[in-house]
């Protein structure tokens, strides 16, 4: 099938590009002339493990190629995906002026007959208005147009596409409902589940999913805020809750709030369109001013515990969201640097792939390429992106390095005694106090067996 994507970014390049590994005919559009010539040498603008070599491979074969030229990108197109951005607005909604221009712009020069599939995460409702902007423009409802939400995770977006739990396809009549099958076929003919529904079941099925991944991360990180209160290890919790299988282990990591292009979004658009309808989001609405709060109150746990002098310097690690991106979007290190900063310490900064990006959000920060450089004669370390390359850090050469003694770990990537034996003192979420004697109450393992059962030493 020959399929045209608008908008060559994140969604739009992945999307095109596993296509037409898939067989089909793919053309990525983008207005952007420069960043369509960078694609046409294989210089992708994001880090996707996998993606530049697939987009190689698909190219070779002749399946995939780049333009900035509507007109003759969607000419002869059966299908046409639109994968342009959706910001957010100032209230929360988001901004559709991106799609449904793109969808005034290529009506004149569709295909008679072909199909418009939205690939954007937009509100429910929007399919409706693409269709009826179509028809307006064309003055006729001779394209269709169908509703195919995406479930990519940055940093392993291509398998998810490969290997998809279930693909959502939301159509209104029986032509678009019978092309978006035809492009997926081969998922369907492996027994991936398709969720075969109308366009406006598709939209909310997109922002359910995402409201209620966000909603497990900030249930967890409030789980972990009360081990510590309690003495408890996050770790067992979590693990006792998550093989239920009514819940399921996957988000269930404590860490310094969720961030990246999609959750806070998604969530701030979830919240926006309950309002609208009338019915309000509470548990949603919560848990985005919860999710903003955590990153501050985690940096002022470190100026508390850190035993700073004025001018000290403090290490971060990991400035991107999560691990395997360089998305750096409403990253936890974007709050927490400048609060660290503010209090007057200054910050030396590390991360694998996302420092180019982080230099354009953050002022006064001493960027450095390796970790323990970073480490050199500062006061404290802050890990917040959960790399593999910080799960091997060689510890007592941290503690050799660092002119202070705090390590404050907010991905939970280090065994406690692992850290506390090297001399440092350990900062995590959810097991801290396992580390710190509360209330008095000695740890078990220094109780007299005589005092605790007299007779049965």
């Amino acid at each position: 099938m020959q399929m045209t994507m608008i908008g060559a970014g994140y969604v739009g390049l992945t999307t095109g590009t596993c296509l037409a590994n898939l067989g089909h005919n793919v053309r990525c559009f983008d207005i952007d002339a420069a960043r369509i010539g960078r694609l046409q040498n294989f210089d992708i603008p994001i880090y996707e493990p996998g993606l530049q070599e697939a987009m190689r491979s698909a190219a070779k074969a002749g399946r995939l190629s780049f333009s900035d030229q509507l007109r003759e990108s969607v000419a002869q197109a059966d299908a046409v995906f639109i994968a342009v951005g959706t910001p957010s607005k100032p209230d929360g909604g988001i901004d559709l002026s991106h799609v449904l221009a793109a969808a005034q712009q290529m009506a004149p020069h569709l295909k008679r007959g072909s199909t418009v599939i939205i690939k954007s995460t937009v509100v429910v409702g929007t399919a409706r208005r693409v269709r009826e902007i179509i028809a307006r423009e064309r003055g006729a409802f001779d394209i269709r147009v169908a509703s195919n939400p995406e479930f990519l995770r940055e940093g392993s977006a291509m398998r998810d596409f490969m290997e998809p739990d279930r693909i959502v396809l939301g159509a209104d009549d029986t032509r678009s409902r019978n092309a978006l099958r035809a492009i997926y076929r081969s998922f369907e003919r492996a027994g991936v589940p398709m969720v075969i529904t109308t366009t406006g079941n598709a939209e909310l099925i997109k922002y359910s999913a995402n409201a209620f991944l966000a909603l497990k991360i900030g249930f967890i990180n409030d789980v972990a805020d009360l081990c510590e209160k309690t003495g408890g290890d996050i770790g067992d919790v979590a693990r006792g809750i998550g093989l239920d299988p009514r819940i399921g282990e996957s988000f269930l990591l404590p860490g310094p709030g969720f961030g990246g292009s999609c959750f806070p979004k998604d969530t701030r658009a979830f919240a926006a369109t309950g309002r609208e309808f009338g019915a309000p989001q509470k548990l949603v609405e919560t848990l985005i001013t919860r999710n903003d709060q955590r990153k501050l109150l985690l940096a002022r746990r470190i100026l508390k515990e850190g035993r700073f002098t004025p001018g000290s310097a403090v290490t971060v690690l990991g400035l991107s969201f999560k691990a395997n991106t360089d998305d750096v979007r409403e990253a936890a290190a974007l709050t927490i640097i400048p609060a660290l900063q503010e209090a007057g310490l200054r910050v030396i900064a590390h991360d694998p792939k996302a420092m180019a990006n982080a230099r354009k959000r953050l002022r006064d920060v001493t960027w450095v390429n390796c970790p323990y450089s970073a480490c050199k004669e500062t006061s404290a370390v802050v890990v917040l992106t959960e790399w593999d390359e910080y799960r091997q850090l060689d510890l007592g050469r941290i503690a050799r390095t660092l002119s202070g003694d705090a390590l404050f770990d907010y991905r939970n990537l280090f065994e406690p005694r692992s850290v506390i034996q090297h001399g440092l003192r350990y900062f995590s979420l959810g097991r801290a106090a396992s580390l710190r004697q509360k209330a008095g109450v000695s740890p078990i393992d220094t109780w007299d067996r005589r005092v605790a059962a007299p007779g049965h030493a």
